[in-house]
Formats: C-alpha cells, sequence, structure tokens
C-alpha cells in the first residue's frame, strides 16, 4: 500500500486478531425536503449521492476516521497495518516540511523548529535494504531528512534508556509492594512500550488486565517529552514540530493518544510517525538512491544545540524489542536478592515467540520472566492471568511476532526471499552493534537531576509515567448473530 487516505482501510492482518465488528462512523446529513418516502442512494465514481424526491442531488459527506475515533471506539482490534490516517501520512509530513520552507524564505511569521528522532529497529530495516552498515544508514537518513528540511535529527537511545531505567524502578517497586503489603493485581508487570499490545488490553480486557500493564511511557513518548519539554525551553521555547520514525504503524496511533497532548502548548509529544516502509517509499518516489547521499551528523539538543556527532549505533542486552526482560531480570536480581546473572537461558514453551527465564537459589524460584510476542502468546498469557494459573512475575509483551525488529511497517522482503529470512538477517545485525549499559549514561543522569528534579521527584513520575483506560463496549446491532 503506497498511500495513506484520510478513511480507516483495512489490510490482510498479520498478528493474528479480527476486528469483532464493522468499522461505522454515523455522520449528520443535512436534508433539504421533508421526505415520507425516503431518498435514494446513487453511487458514482466521485462519490456517493442522495436524490431527493423533488430530483435534488446532495453529495453525501465522506466519512473519516481519525486516530482518536479509534481510540474512543471500542468496535475492533487496531494492529499493525490497519489504521491509515490523514494526520499521521507521508503527504502530511512533506506539506509541513514544504509550508516550513516557504515561511523561512517569505519571513512573514516563526518557523517551526522539525526535529526528526530515529528508533533503532528501521534503521536496520532500511540498513539491509540499501545494503549499508547501521552507522551509514543513520548517516544518510539523516542528510535526507535534512534535505527535506529537517533542522536537527537525533537516535533515540537516550529515550529507550530512560524507559528501562524507570521499567526497572516500577518493578522493583511493585514486587515489594506485594512482598510487605499484600498489594493485589501488580504482579506479573507487563510491559507497556507496544501500543498495539496496550490498544487490545484496554478495549477487550480493561479494566482486569489494566493494573498488570507497567505505567512507563515507550521510548517513543519519552523522547517526545524530552523534546517538547526540555529541549525546547532550552531552544528559546520555539514551536517544534516533531517527527519520529518507527517500525510499526500501530506507534502513529499511540502518538494520538489524548493523555500525550499538552493544553499548555495545544500540540502533541510527537506530532507524526513515519514508518521504515513510507521511508522507502518516498526514497522510492524522488529517485533517491539512499547510499547516495552524503553523510550526515546527528544531533545532540539535550546537550546544546550547537552538539553534534557522527552516528555510533548501540544495543541494549536482551530482545531488539529493547530487552526489557532481560534489564529488568538482572536488575531485580542484583536489588532483590543479590544475584548477579551474567548471562540469562530462555527456554522456548509453546514456540520460540514465547520463552522463559528463571531465577532459582536452594530449589525455589525466585523470580520467573517471560518474553511472549504475537497476539496468539498474548491471547495464551491473559487466559492463563485470567484464570489464576500465571507464576510469571514480569512479561515482555509485543504484537508482532518475533517483536519489534519484525514490525507491522517494516521493509518487506525482495522477491524470493521470505518475511523469516529477513527477520534473522535484521535480528544478526542488531547482535552485531556493540552492547550499552543504560546505568552507564552519564547524560541520563544529569537529566534526571537537571530536567525532571531527581528519580523520586512529582515531575519524574508525570514526565516518564502514562496511565491506560478501559474502553467501554458500544452496542451495536451489527454484533447481533442471527
Amino acid at each position: 500500500m503506497s498511500r495513506f487516505s484520510g478513511a480507516l482501510q483495512l489490510t490482510d492482518l498479520d498478528d493474528f486478531i479480527t476486528p469483532s465488528q464493522e468499522c461505522i462512523k454515523p455522520v449528520k446529513i443535512e436534508k433539504k425536503t421533508t421526505s415520507t418516502t425516503g431518498s435514494k442512494i446513487k453511487i458514482q465514481e466521485d462519490g456517493y449521492f442522495q436524490i431527493e424526491e423533488d430530483g435534488s442531488v446532495q453529495k453525501l459527506q465522506k466519512v473519516e476516521i481519525t486516530l482518536a475515533d479509534c481510540l474512543a471506539c471500542s468496535g475492533c482490534i487496531t494492529s499493525a497495518e490497519s489504521v491509515l490516517v490523514t494526520q499521521q501520512s507521508q503527504e502530511e509530513l512533506l506539506r509541513v516540511f514544504e509550508e516550513n520552507k516557504r515561511i523561512k524564505l517569505d519571513g512573514t511569521s516563526a518557523a517551526k523548529l522539525i526535529i526528526v528522532s530515529l528508533s533503532i529497529q528501521p534503521i536496520l530495516s532500511l540498513a539491509i535494504r540499501y545494503q549499508l552498515s547501521p552507522n551509514d544508514c543513520v548517516s544518510k537518513l539523516a542528510q535526507y531528512f535534512k534535505q527535506l528540511g529537517a533542522d536537527m535529527v537525533v537516535d533515540m537511545t537516550i529515550a529507550d534508556d530512560f524507559a528501562i531505567l524507570e521499567t526497572q524502578r516500577e518493578f522493583i517497586r511493585r514486587y515489594r509492594a506485594t512482598e510487605t503489603d499484600g498489594v493485589q493485581n501488580v504482579l506479573p508487570m507487563l510491559a507497556s512500550s507496544c501500543p498495539g499490545w496496550v490498544c487490545y488490553a484496554e478495549k477487550t480486557h480493561g479494566s482486569y488486565i489494566l493494573p498488570y500493564i507497567a505505567t512507563t511511557k515507550s521510548p517513543q513518548q519519552i523522547m517526545g517529552s524530552l523534546i517538547k519539554d526540555y529541549v525546547c525551553c532550552n531552544l528559546g521555547n520555539r514551536s517544534i514540530y516533531h517527527v519520529t520514525v518507527m517500525p510499526c504503524y500501530d506507534k502513529k496511533l499511540e502518538a494520538s493518544r489524548e493523555d500525550f497532548f499538552s493544553e499548555e502548548t495545544e500540540s502533541r509529544d510527537v506530532d507524526c510517525v513515519i514508518t521504515a516502509i513510507e521511508l522507502e517509499q518516498m526514497l522510492s518516489r524522488d529517485g533517491i538512491e539512499l547510499s547516495s547521499l552524503d553523510n550526515g551528523k546527528l544531533c545532540q539538543p539535550w546537550i546544546s544545540k550547537e552538539s553534534e556527532v557522527s552516528p555510533a549505533l548501540v544495543k541494549h542486552i536482551g530482545s531488539g524489542s529493547g530487552g526489557y526482560a532481560d534489564h529488568i531480570f538482572k536488575y531485580a536480581a542484583h536489588e532483590l536478592f543479590g544475584q548477579e546473572c551474567d548471562s540469562l537461558e530462555y527456554k522456548n514453551l509453546r514456540n520460540p515467540d514465547f520463552r522463559e527465564v528463571i531465577l532459582e537459589k536452594d530449589g525455589k524460584v525466585l523470580l520467573r520472566f517471560a518474553i511472549a510476542n504475537g497476539f496468539r502468546n498474548i491471547q495464551n498469557l491473559v487466559q492463563k492471568l485470567k484464570r489464576g494459573k500465571s507464576l510469571y512475575h514480569y512479561v515482555e509483551v509485543m504484537a508482532c511476532p518475533s517483536g519489534c525488529l519484525n514490525g507491522g511497517a517494516q521493509v518487506r522482503p525482495k522477491e524470493g526471499r521470505t518475511v523469516k529470512d529477513l527477520v534473522i538477517e535484521v535480528e544478526q545485525l542488531y547482535s552485531s552493534l556493540p552492547c550499552h549499559s543504560p546505568e552507564d549514561s552519564k547524560i541520563i543522569k544529569q537529566l534526571y537531576d537537571n530536567w525532571l528534579g531527581g528519580q523520586d521527584s512529582d515531575k519524574c513520575s508525570g514526565v516518564l509515567h502514562t496511565q491506560y483506560h478501559e474502553i467501554a463496549k458500544i452496542p451495536n446491532a451489527l454484533n447481533i448473530k442471527w
């Protein structure tokens, strides 16, 4: 699919969830006459027309489904590749770039500062597509976005670090609360960085599952807060348009949540999400071979507006979805039991996308963690929770099989190759990157103090955490099984 439209479109869903009902958004039609027998509807190439008794013709308004509509509707499960909307399209991004260029030339008003944040999964997907090393791919992408009109291009390692550190601390709080206060419904803690999984939980299982989900924001939304709050202040409170490059379409849905809209600035933390497959389409449409571009540099506006560095990508231990299970497991083993775990050995259960790792001492299980990718495994996990048969303390949950490296908007394999082959190649490329520990980041420590006022401050909790909401089921006659 090469373009987004203003109406919701459904393509082949690959995450095992089928929409539970038709997606319908009524449109109020202003009637020009009072008809006793009703009107006729005529379908033509340029739209639908209502023909009244007196022969008058009225063109019917098109129905447009926005991300906000999808979030407020309990009718279907939003999955990768299923929500395509005008505000999050390539066309909208290019329109903003062109408008900003015009404003700069005219000098009639203040131009926006456009900042593009690159996440690692689409970088690796595009690196394989254009046969580039990961760092070269970042350099070329930085140059490409600056040619389009971006003022700054940054990578999202800093947001990944914040997400891991906060999730670790949240797990320890929950574990100790369960241990000392008998607080119910706090463990197992379930990952919260996958918007497809979060949306499914809100709409399908609601108040039962939501208390289990970690409140720590995803890296995308933490990056949004960093850019729109801290960086914005450091750059003189300029109006910022923030773009993220992500591996799945559901990140567009996440960026459009009302929880991530600031009433004070009247803007979202993330204004536009573009995916790997869309970037490939943009390059193809413009006849640009990524490898032919000059090398650009990454900015570090949280240090200074002049700070630029050559790309030096790193990975986190564990899965290519962020490595949450591995980081939290090692941290918890040390903090709670004084155990050091140099390496973790996962055991496959139902399939390679459902794995568990256990910490034992004297025959007693101290920690039991799992990674559950794909909705089939998620459904099994939820059913075990509902039956009280889940033994896990933490589960890294991702909607896509194989996790974020196989996101629904990653570049498709070329003819003659399978998705499985491509995923293996992306995973190998991720594994080849040097390993990075969030605890060793000096800039993170500085930001905790200078931006958030310390790890235990109210601002830290408010900025790095969020909340989820049960979506009430909407009665609809179409759900009736005759």
